[in-house]
């Protein structure tokens, strides 16, 4: 999430500056000494000035001089108000009329009264410089800019001029330009401090951080007192992830002024960023109590609130921001972050739009952006807002492998391997460009998916843990879940019938629920499942660890992992003694608070284990639960219900549009071109997805109308039942059918997969052996397609199939629910008994 960070580090004050004035038309020449503060006023009001010789002039401008170095400012703006009066051309008093009116604020005057005096030939300089200096003021910046180019270009360059032309150009967002006038203020005068350190802010703003820090070096030699240096080099460590040596230079500028709100701002957003979120909270407090119209302050605020699951009091701090400022993108996307984690997902969509609206390049706008559509499972448009994030800020925290799932979401191949080469590369290079769910399509190496997680898991997840080595002695060992899946999921159908199996008299079971709540037939089922069913909402992880700490809970177990409701948040607060990851999510956390994996021995062998940062946990037979429960209804289905041909071979898939890559559909449709008659049965996703994977058909010489597409049924029975209208269910790789694999067999639908290198390409192996049927497992994707068209042209082949998997699927362990839940008891019993021994989490085989 985008954060206001005090980058305008500096603001533009009057810096009068007055050199020697010509003598002209009778007026005096004076030096005016260099002096910062409102009109050339310092903090006493009184204005410097200082009378070099006598000149010709009336005494009465001579009198008039005098008042106004001795501060007397009303009789001097008199005295001066009269010579103009009589003598329209008496510069002198015209000019000095316009200084005092700016000191006295009334710069429209001061303006009128300064281009007036201007008229002087030949130029006065020092005119020219004061009046840019009150048209910045002003935030006349297009005039200022103009005014001091053809000053230079008739007369000669100035630091004054060199000055202001550099910050109107800062101002007008022309960073090179300012960056370019800088440089030539500086060969001026090598030791300008402030040009040392707005230089560095333009160049900061360019990111071009490696280069702007040397000017920010030489502004703290010029003085090593400056909390504006400090603070600027501060912002520059905390954009470039070196978040420790940002806050001690925070801490550094308070230290030399205690009042600077952009410090304490600053350290706040470090704070934040550490998911220090007391510290973060105070920082912010510190920044509003010296400045209580602080809008960044407020938005600070509310993303901290917001990562404490605190809705209802980060919304308030956004609209505070935004009663400040009602053109605060980054309030509106704070707003939208609220409204996503609620999962009112059209709301967050109307909220980021107005930020999109009102800061069209901010990458933190559409990012929300692409996450509401995503949500919505608006897949297309999705795509389009990250790959606009992209383009707009490359290193954005997980964007590079968003906008390619997305981009795979919709089977838009183009430049799809060179993207995927780019991505691995990242990972390699320790980036956070991705999140590890994705990821895990993209890249078939465990050694890639382990470094993506691990890496992901030490940024994201880092708390004071909870459980401080104590042991918890009950009756029965209380066993926890924790998932933002308890509703209509995959992840739920799966689980019920485990959960309802399990042994009450020697395990007190919990649900901790959060997310959404539905009402369907499973999640009613699930609530009575449990003895405690604990529905925690979006209450802050903080609070979640808080109660299952109350729960004295002996293994807690994590169903979600990476996925889009995991709890690793939660977990990392450590409020279990043993803590497991399990199901939800086909991969390592790489997280050193969770204890235990459970797995089976063909989708972890023992040779990957060190691809892990778990302790593996080996069940018999099968690591996925099954509910033999599960009803397919009767009613008779039919082909054309579907767009299906009466006759011909029915290859189908309905695994995810993501998991679909070039590769396996090279082969599908080498399957169709041999296989006579034949269609591919998909699922559509999106419109975008369908449209594009007729494309390739096409480009492939397949007839696109023999790809089709049914969409999502309204009940899991009646997706079940379709299966029978199918000949072969033909899995993905590197990201296998998971629970479509059982699905496809408890439906009586042969699967034909590709064992592939890691967990997540592995697990349609582990079912189809679990149900016995080995046989529909290959190595390579020769082999595939060869048993492919085998069994698609052998029909006594392909029935002899079909009546194993009728034989097996009451009689084999896949769909042996019981025996399964006694398994994963015992699983359970093993890691706790291993715990009150005192003894460290070891991997464990529980195969007979």
């Amino acid at each position: 999430m985008s954060e206001p960070l005090p980058m305008r580090v500096w603001t533009f004050g009057p810096a009068w500056k007055f050199r020697r004035l010509k003598a002209d038309s009778g007026n005096v020449t004076v030096l005016m000494k260099s002096g910062r503060g409102p009109a050339g006023v310092d903090s006493g009001g009184r204005t410097t000035i200082g009378i070099i010789g006598m000149l010709r002039e009336t005494d009465e401008l001579q009198r008039a001089f005098q008042l106004h170095q001795q501060g007397r400012l009303p009789e001097a703006a008199a005295l001066y108000e009269s010579l103009a009066a009589r003598n329209p051309k008496n510069y002198d008093a015209l000019h000095f009329l316009g200084v005092i009116k700016a000191a006295f604020g009334q710069r429209e005057d001061a303006k009128r009264l300064m281009m007036r005096s201007l008229s002087a030939r030949p130029v006065n300089v020092a005119y020219v410089e004061n009046y840019v200096n009150l048209l910045a003021q002003l935030g006349e910046y297009d005039e200022a800019a103009k005014l001091c180019g053809k000053t230079i270009r008739a007369t000669k360059r100035t630091e004054t001029l060199s000055y202001v032309l550099a910050f109107s150009s800062y101002r007008r967002g022309r960073f090179e330009d300012a960056v370019t006038e800088f440089k030539k203020l500086l060969a001026l005068n090598p030791n300008h401090g402030a040009a040392n350190n707005e230089i560095a802010v333009a160049l900061s703003e360019l990111k071009r951080y490696d280069e702007a820090l040397p000017y920010l070096e030489k502004a703290l030699a010029l003085d090593p007192n400056s909390a504006m240096a400090l603070l600027n080099k501060g912002n520059i460590f905390l954009l470039t992830g070196r978040i420790d040596e940002a806050i001690g230079l925070y801490k550094s500028a308070i230290a030399r002024d205690g009042r600077s709100h952009d410090a304490h701002l600053g350290l706040g957003y470090a704070y934040q960023n550490l998911r220090h979120h007391e510290d973060a909270l105070s920082a912010f407090d510190k920044a509003l109590a010296l400045k209580p119209n602080l809008e960044g302050a407020f938005v600070g605020r509310g993303n901290v609130l917001l990562a404490l699951r605190r809705h209802d009091e980060a919304a308030l701090a956004y609209d505070r921001a935004l009663a400040l400022d009602a053109k605060s993108a980054e309030a509106w996307i704070g707003h939208g972050n609220v409204l996503l984690d609620r999962q009112l997902f059209e709301e967050a969509l109307v909220a980021y739009d107005k930020a999109v609206a009102l800061a069209g390049e901010l990458a933190t706008a559409w990012n929300g952006r692409a996450n509401a559509l995503s949500a919505l499972t608006r897949y297309e448009e999705a795509f389009a807002a990250f790959d606009k994030v992209f383009r707009l800020q490359p290193d954005l925290e997980g964007a590079e492998g968003l906008r390619l799932h997305m981009k795979m979401r919709i089977c838009n191949w183009d430049k799809l391997e060179s993207e995927r080469t780019s991505l691995i590369e990242a990972v390699r290079r320790g980036r956070l460009h991705t999140p590890p769910l994705p990821f895990l399509s993209v890249s078939a190496s465990p050694a890639d998916q382990f470094r993506c997680a691990r890496t992901w898991t030490a940024k994201r997840y880092a708390a004071k843990p909870e459980w401080q080595g104590e042991s918890h002695r009950h009756d029965k060992i209380r066993i926890a879940y924790v998932s933002g899946d308890f509703r209509q999921h995959p992840v739920a159908w799966l689980t019920a019938g485990m959960f309802e199996n399990h042994d009450k008299s020697k395990f007190e079971v919990t649900a901790i629920s959060f997310g959404s709540k539905d009402s369907s037939d499973i999640r009613q089922r699930l609530e009575a499942a449990f003895d405690n069913f604990i529905d925690v909402g979006v209450l802050s992880p903080e609070r979640v660890a808080e109660r299952i700490r109350q729960e004295r809970i002996d293994v807690l177990i994590d169903l979600a992992g990476h996925t889009q409701f995991g709890g690793l948040s939660v977990f990392a607060r450590r409020p279990a003694p043993v803590q497991v990851a399990y199901l939800g999510y086909p991969g390592t956390t790489g997280a050193d608070f969770v204890d235990y994996l459970i797995a089976d021995h063909r989708i972890i062998p023992e040779s990957d284990r060190h691809f892990y940062t778990e302790k593996i946990v080996y069940l018999p037979d099968t690591f996925q639960p099954n509910d033999v429960t599960r009803a397919i209804p009767d009613a008779v289905q039919t082909r054309a219900q579907f767009g299906l041909p009466d006759s011909g071979f029915v290859f189908c898939c309905f695994n995810n549009n993501y998991k679909i890559l070039p590769e396996i559909f090279d082969c599908w449709m080498r399957l169709l071109r041999r296989v006579e008659g034949s269609v591919l049965w998909l699922p559509e996703d999106n419109a975008a997805a369908a449209r594009n994977l007729r494309k390739e058909a096409a480009a492939r010489g397949i007839d696109a109308a023999r790809l089709i597409f049914s969409q999502r049924l309204p009940t899991l029975g009646e997706h079940l039942a379709r299966h029978r209208l199918a000949d072969l269910f033909l899995d993905t790789l590197p990201y296998n059918a998971h629970t479509t694999a059982s699905d496809a067999l408890w439906a009586g639908l042969p699967v034909l997969t590709q064992t592939g290198e890691t967990y997540a390409g592995r697990v349609a192996t582990s079912v189809l052996n679990a149900i016995g049927l080995p046989e529909l497992v290959v190595q390579t994707l020769e082999q595939y397609e060869a048993m492919a068209v085998d069994l698609a042209t052998d029909h006594d082949k392909l029935a002899a199939i079909r009546a194993k998997l009728a034989a097996n699927r009451l009689s084999k362990p896949l769909f042996d629910t019981r025996t399964f839940t006694r398994n994963i008891e015992h699983a359970y019993a093993t890691m706790f008994e291993r715990h009150l021994s005192g003894l460290p989490p070891d991997h464990i085989d529980l195969r007979s």
